[in-house]
């Protein structure tokens, strides 16, 4: 059971930044996105108004965060300095990290960004007034394929998701309100994910349980991305569900298509295109696979069936620290502006949500299960049934 992220994966990421570091002629490396610090550093924050900024050279790593972190980040034994404004706009965010840099003996850094992030109302100066600025995006890059530890986080992930999505199918009726089937369902998950893991559960919630599910409902689930209607459930209501779990900052993605009694001819007939268009989505993935060729795949399929209209997206994308990453299944991706030859294809370590939509004007049709690729071929991570029987709640 795997809780939280060895120490070795971070002295190992560590390694390879000052690795590629030592290729560049730069003093130092920075950072200013909130899950590239935390992938190096272990240290987790909300991105506000308030920028973080990180700095690695080649025997050192030292912080800027505004003053409501100090006493979170200070004890990180990873971190050797923190340095501090208190706040913005008053604090000057930039000009401390500036001067970070200099007391680090720092001219010149490759950076995530050339100054924080412009969320929540920021608006400060950029990096490069104060010191010699090139980009990289290492850490996104590293982010790609996860190591056997990562992969352990995700799966256990999966493990609390399928729970939460058991309860949210079995709380599920006719005349139930599905923001508090969702909320029942996330409340007992949650409750079982503690008190099975104790003090092993690595904190990462702020008010919220550790565990999340829910769904759409109606006619809401021919959006996307549509919202829980504020209505009761029905007989003959189609549901898109979504559970996933927090474990040390990794995610799963499990979704599954369901019916409130009994559905249609039609319903059925738009679920078993669907279940196929997911097979054959899987069936394409492997080491060496084109990651395009999923899309592809899928994108034929529905030609063939005559119901490419359906479509409002690609079928899955990377997953991780967060919930969406690179790469992304998608017919374009060999287009995408930092894939090289090599990264078009596959590789063991990248793990995958599979979730090809088909979306009529009435209800939408949605599994997604998380898959890892491996040396051989692939791991299924998400187990709830997909069967058409295993997703009619009765």
């Amino acid at each position: 059971m795997a809780t939280k992220l060895p120490e070795s994966e971070f002295d190992a990421r560590l390694a390879e930044v000052r690795g590629r570091l030592a290729d560049t002629d730069a003093d130092a490396a920075t950072f200013l996105g909130a899950t590239s610090i935390e992938y190096l550093s272990g240290f987790h924050h909300i991105q506000t108004e308030r920028p973080v900024v990180l700095a690695v050279t080649e025997d050192r790593m030292e912080i800027t965060v505004p003053r409501l972190e100090v006493e979170r980040v200070e004890p990180n034994p990873r971190i050797d300095a923190v340095h501090h404004y208190f706040d913005y706009p008053q604090g000057k965010p930039i000009e401390t990290a500036a001067a970070m840099l200099e007391g680090m003996g720092v001219d010149s850094v490759v950076s995530d960004a050339d100054g924080a992030p412009g969320v929540m109302g920021y608006e400060g100066p950029s990096l490069s007034e104060f010191v010699e600025v090139d980009s990289q995006s290492w850490v996104d890059r590293m982010r790609w394929e996860k190591t056997d530890a990562e992969v352990d986080l995700v799966r256990e992930s999966a493990k609390w998701a399928n729970l939460a999505h058991r309860h949210l199918a079995d709380y599920t009726e006719v005349g139930a309100h599905p923001v508090t089937v969702s909320q029942r369902a996330t409340t007992e998950a949650s409750r079982a994910m503690l008190d099975t893991l104790g003090d092993r559960y690595a904190v990462r919630t702020r008010g919220s349980g550790p565990v999340h599910a829910g769904y759409i409902s109606g006619s809401e689930t021919a959006l996307p991305h549509g919202h829980t209607p504020n209505e009761r459930l029905s007989e003959g209501d189609v549901l898109i569900t979504g559970a996933s779990a927090n474990v040390d900052g990794y995610h799963s993605e499990l979704e599954r298509t369901m019916f409130v009694g009994e559905p249609s001819d039609e319903q059925v007939h738009y679920f078993e295109l669907m279940l196929e268009a997911q097979d054959i989505a899987i069936d394409a993935l492997g080491p060496g696979q084109s990651i395009a060729g999923v899309d592809e795949a899928v994108h034929d399929y529905f030609l063939e069936q005559g119901i490419e209209d359906t479509a409002q997206h690609h079928v899955g994308h990377n997953i991780g620290l967060g919930g969406h990453e690179p790469p992304y299944l998608d017919r374009g991706w060999d287009e995408y502006d930092h894939v090289g030859e090599s990264d078009a294809q596959m590789a063991p370590g990248q793990i995958y949500t599979i979730e090809p939509g088909i979306y009529t004007d009435e209800y939408g049709y949605r599994h997604s299960d998380t898959i890892a690729i491996t040396e051989s071929g692939i791991e299924w991570l998400t187990y709830f049934p997909r069967d058409l029987e295993s997703n009619v709640i009765r």
